[in-house]
């Protein structure tokens, strides 16, 4: 079991936040029961991210935390190599979840499960003690997570966890909620909630505020809404939404998605989905490492 709430790792190494605040951030929102902690091996420069909560996890912390983290590489060379670098910045010998991250493209999905993908790396890491849990996350195209999860399928894999936009504006528009979620409560999967308000851009809508944002995520079947925390101010939000939460209405949804209908139809306040803003790997496409099907079919 973990909070409902999660704290988004990529904010620990915003342009406010330094090191003293990230690791209070971090330890203040353990002290108050939320302990699902969110971050990725690409976060900040040379995954400063990583090493910030890496610092908050000692002192006792670290058996307080479910830790989560995401690796970029799709070779199972990359993967390994990319894991054992978030290791090191955390300072543990084992992550309680790893997740693929930014499955955006449909050849994501045949690179990590290659024969030397990046899953392989991953079921590894998990023979090895290296991690618990393994997952993915993506923020594109519902139809490519239904894509990971019918590969996933094929070659005789269920994930224990999937990442993915949930929010008050996502039910009009390429909708994760009407199209993935179903699979994964069905299947069991755990489901990660995340840009529940896209990072600010769908409160300059002016159609519903941040606790409308939050509420709305957390009355989906979702077993935590990972949400941005750079304030205290903000991680006071947050403690007092987990705090007092109490799930939408139907009358109370009915109305949100009323306010919001026209504004979402076309997804301009859904950035990550319309535009390349948010994707990460296709600005640093090396990330993503070699290709082995490619060098195969290439070689002379």
């Amino acid at each position: 079991m973990v909070s409902c709430i999660g704290v988004g790792g990529a904010h620990l190494a915003g342009p406010e936040v330094d090191e003293k605040t990230a690791i209070r951030i971090v330890r203040r929102a353990l002290d108050a029961g939320i302990d699902f902690l969110d971050n990725s091996w690409d976060y900040g420069r040379n995954g400063q991210c990583e090493k910030r909560m890496g610092k908050a996890l000692k002192a006792g912390y670290r058996e307080r935390a479910f830790v989560m983290t995401k690796i970029d590489g799709r070779s199972r060379k990359d993967a390994a190599k990319q894991l054992d670098e978030s290791l090191a910045r955390f300072g543990i010998d084992c992550i309680d979840l790893v997740q693929h991250h930014e499955v955006i493209r449909y050849e994501d999905v045949d690179r990590i499960f290659h024969d030397d993908g990046a899953n392989r790396a991953l079921l590894d890491a998990r023979d090895a003690g290296k991690l618990r849990f393994v997952g993915f996350t993506g923020h594109k195209d519902p139809a490519i997570h239904l894509r990971m999860l019918e590969v996933a399928r094929a070659n005789g894999m269920r994930f224990d966890a999937v990442q993915m936009p949930l929010n008050v504006m996502d039910a009009h528009f390429r909708s994760f909620e009407k199209l993935v979620l179903p699979e994964l409560v069905k299947d069991g999967i755990a489901v990660l909630g995340m840009k529940s308000m896209g990072s600010g851009v769908i409160l300059k809508s002016g159609t519903v505020s941040a606790k409308d944002c939050l509420r709305y995520a957390l009355s989906l079947p979702t077993s935590v809404v990972i949400t941005g925390i750079d304030k205290p101010k903000i991680l006071d939000q947050a403690i007092d939404m987990a705090r007092h939460f109490t799930p939408l209405s139907a009358a109370e949804r009915a109305d949100i998605l009323a306010r919001t209908a026209t504004a979402a139809a076309a997804g301009t306040y859904e950035m990550f989905k319309t535009t390349t803003v948010f994707d990460a790997t296709t600005k640093n496409p090396h990330w993503l490492g070699e290709e082995p099907a490619a060098v195969e079919a290439l070689a002379p």
